[in-house]
């Protein structure tokens, strides 16, 4: 299962999971969060979304 790279990663896989089970619109999901909901299951969103943030970088580039 995936995880997440970064705190904004974690993010964004919330925000696609948060759509992905109706919590809130898709049409509010924007960049890699649209592109997560498209292209990943909600159980590889929930993994990711799951990923402790302790030890992750803001961004990937960190």
């Amino acid at each position: 299962m995936p995880k997440a790279n970064s705190k904004d990663q974690q993010m964004a896989a919330s925000a696609a999971l948060s759509a992905k089970r109706g919590e809130t619109k898709v049409s509010g999901l924007q960049g890699a969060s649209k592109d997560m909901y498209d292209s990943m299951s909600e159980e590889e969103l929930d993994e990711m979304a799951s990923t402790d943030r302790s030890d992750l970088p803001e961004s990937k580039d960190d």
